[in-house]
C-alpha cells in the first residue's frame, strides 16, 4: 500500500517519492572504507517521502548563551537516520507530524538553499561569522547523496571564503573533501563527526539507519589526513547503555586524529521523552528503570532540564562522575585541544550585477 503523501505546507510542493533500502556501494563512495560489515545487519526498509520547502531566508539565527554559533542552515527538515534520542524531533509537530516516525520518513528539503545563501550573503551589513551546519538534523544524511544541497551550500561558502563549521555522524561528508580541505587550509573549516557507541548492535538500534561506527572513525581519519581539524562528540551519553563506552571512544577517536573531544549528556525535550521510554520498553527492558532513574539525577529529578547550561552539563554526582571521567580520557589520549577560532577576514561578499559592471 503506498505512503500516504504529507501534508503540503506553505511554499512546499511534492516533488518525489523514494524507497530506501540497505543498497550496495556505489564506485562514488570511494574505494577507502568497506562496505557494511555483516555484524552490522541489514537496517530497517525505509520508505521515505521528500517535500520541496521554499523558505525565504536559509540562515538561522540564535542568541541562546550556551552554544558556540549565533547563526547556522539545516538544507533538510526530519532526519533518515533516526536517531531516537534526537532532541530535533519534537519540531516536526509544527507540520502537524509525528516526531516518531514521521520525522525519520517525511523529509523536508530545501533545494533552493545555495542561492538564498548567496543572497543572504551580499546584504549591506553583513557581518561575517562562522555557520554551523548539522545544529538541528544531520546534512549528510541518505539524501544528501542525491539533492546535494549541502555541497551546494558549501560550494558558495567555499567561493567567497566564508567559515563553516559541520556537525554529522555520517561519513558522506569525506566525499565533500575537494572542497572543505582547502577551506580547512586557509582556517575556515572545521568538522565534529558523532561516534556515540563502538558496539555495532547498540549503535544499530540507537541510530538505526546512521553508518556503522567504524566508518564515522575511517572518516575522522581521512579528514585529518587532509588537514581539516576534525573534533570527536560522543553525545548523547545514555546512561546504563552507552556511559561504559566513554573511555574507548576517545582512544579510538584520538587514534584516528581527532585534535579534541565533547560530549552531553542524553536530553529528552517534549515528546523524545516518551518516545526514548517506549524505546527502552522494546530494547532494553531490564535496565529502563536504572537508566530513567539515572537520567532523573542528571536533570534535576526531571526527564528533561531546558535550563541554558545545565541542559547541556547536566547536574548532581552522575554528571560530576561523567565529566571527570570524559576529562581524565581526555588528558590520557591528548585530547585538549580549545575549539578552533576560524577566520572571518577572508571573506568576500558575493558580487551582484551592478558590480560586475566595474570590474
Amino acid at each position: 500500500m503506498p505512503l500516504a503523501k504529507p501534508r503540503a505546507v506553505r511554499g512546499a510542493t511534492l516533488n518525489q517519492e523514494s524507497t530506501r533500502f540497505n543498497l550496495p556501494r556505489t564506485e562514488a563512495d570511494g574505494d577507502w572504507l568497506d562496505t557494511r560489515d555483516d555484524i552490522d545487519g541489514a537496517p530497517p526498509p525505509l520508505r521515505t517521502t521528500v517535500t520541496v520547502e521554499q523558505p525565504r531566508t536559509i540562515i538561522t539565527r540564535n542568541t541562546s548563551p550556551d552554544v558556540p554559533f549565533d547563526r547556522s542552515i539545516n538544507p533538510y527538515r526530519g532526519c533518515e537516520h533516526g536517531c531516537i534520542y534526537c532532541f530535533a524531533r519534537p519540531t516536526h509537530a509544527f507540520h502537524d507530524l509525528s516526531p516518531g516516525l514521521d520525522f525519520e520518513t517525511k523529509l523536508f528539503a530545501k533545494p533552493d538553499a545555495p542561492a538564498l545563501l548567496r543572497t543572504e550573503l551580499a546584504k549591506p551589513g553583513y557581518v561575517c561569522r562562522p555557520i554551523a551546519f548539522g545544529t538541528n538534523t544531520d546534512p549528510y544524511q541518505p539524501i544528501e547523496g542525491d539533492w546535494r544541497i549541502t555541497r551546494g551550500c558549501i560550494e558558495v561558502l567555499a567561493e567567497l571564503d566564508h567559515p563553516i563549521t559541520i556537525t554529522t555522524k555520517s561519513d558522506r561528508v569525506v566525499r565533500d573533501l575537494d572542497l572543505i580541505a582547502p577551506m580547512a587550509a586557509k582556517g575556515l573549516a572545521a568538522v565534529m563527526v558523532s561516534v556515540t557507541s563502538l558496539d555495532p548492535k547498540v549503535a544499530m538500534t540507537v541510530e538505526p539507519r546512521a553508518p556503522h561506527p567504524e566508518r564515522r572513525l575511517a572518516a575522522i581519519r581521512k579528514l585529518s589526513e587532509a588537514g581539516v581539524p576534525v573534533h570527536i562528540s560522543i553525545s548523547p551519553v545514555i546512561p546504563a547503555i552507552t556511559d561504559h563506552e566513554i573511555e574507548h571512544l576517545i582512544a579510538r577517536g584520538a587514534e584516528a586524529g581527532a585534535y579534541a573531544a565533547g560530549f552531553i549528556p542524553v536530553r529528552l525535550p517534549y515528546e523524545v521523552a516518551p518516545l526514548f521510554e517506549a524505546w527502552l520498553d522494546t530494547h532494553f527492558p531490564d535496565r529502563k528503570a536504572k537508566v530513567m532513574a539515572t537520567i532523573a539525577s542528571l536533570r534535576g529529578g526531571r526527564r528533561n532540564d531546558p535550563e541554558f547550561f545545565s541542559r547541556m552539563r547536566g547536574q548532581g554526582p552522575w554528571a560530576d562522575l561523567l565529566r571527570t571521567r570524559f576529562h581524565i580520557a581526555c588528558r590520557k589520549h591528548g585530547l585538549n585541544g580549545e575549539r578552533r577560532v576560524l577566520r572571518t577576514d577572508l571573506f568576500r561578499p558575493p558580487k551582484g550585477p551592478q558590480g560586475d559592471l566595474f570590474e
